[in-house]
């Protein structure tokens, strides 16, 4: 085989392992069962990992949007993403004076449909390496496999890796991320 096959091949496997085939389990997240049968909003509740997304979502008054038709794309940060930021950030922001900051940086993690970890590496496969989607918030996020891991670069070039993606929700999907990405 040539590398331009052994490439080809190891960019296939990569966009596979990557996908959550129909019907498949969904992955436990923050010790909670996900449902496919509940909303963003529904199973990200049950998380113990996303309490500070959660408080974040009905700071903003994100909830009632999260738990719509969708379908939406949530790439999740965890409680530890948000406790990366600087002290009384995130205190901040959960202000009622601060609640467009804050719905801005929240709907920068939403990308409108149901967009899974494959078709991001397919993608990516396609545009040498990165993929780009445009976020509800109105400004891009790109995606590139770095180390053996899948990345979201924000605007700001900040990096968050992908933890856990393809937790399947009634309206849409969300993708665990290790740090809060900014517009």
């Amino acid at each position: 085989m040539n590398r331009n096959m052994i490439g080809a091949m190891g960019a296939l496997a990569i966009a596979m392992s990557m996908s959550t085939a129909a019907g498949a389990r969904n992955p436990m997240v923050g010790g909670a069962a996900m449902y496919p049968t509940k909303t963003i909003v529904e199973n990200a509740l049950n998380s113990k990992d996303h309490t500070t997304l959660i408080a974040a979502v009905k700071a903003a008054g994100l909830v009632d949007t999260l738990s719509g038709k969708g379908p939406f794309t949530v790439f999740a940060p965890t409680n530890a993403a948000f406790a990366k930021l600087p002290a009384g950030t995130v205190a901040n922001l959960v202000k009622p004076e601060s609640k467009a900051t804050l719905t801005k940086i929240l709907t920068y993690h939403v990308v409108p449909g149901r967009i899974t970890a494959g078709q991001i590496a397919s993608m990516a496969m396609r545009h040498h390496g990165s993929a780009t989607l445009k976020t509800v918030e109105g400004e891009n996020l790109r995606f590139m496999k770095s180390k053996g891991s899948w990345w979201v670069v924000d605007a700001k070039g900040g990096k968050a890796r992908i933890t856990i993606p393809n937790v399947m929700q009634s309206n849409g999907v969300i993708h665990v991320v290790d740090a809060v990405l900014m517009p």
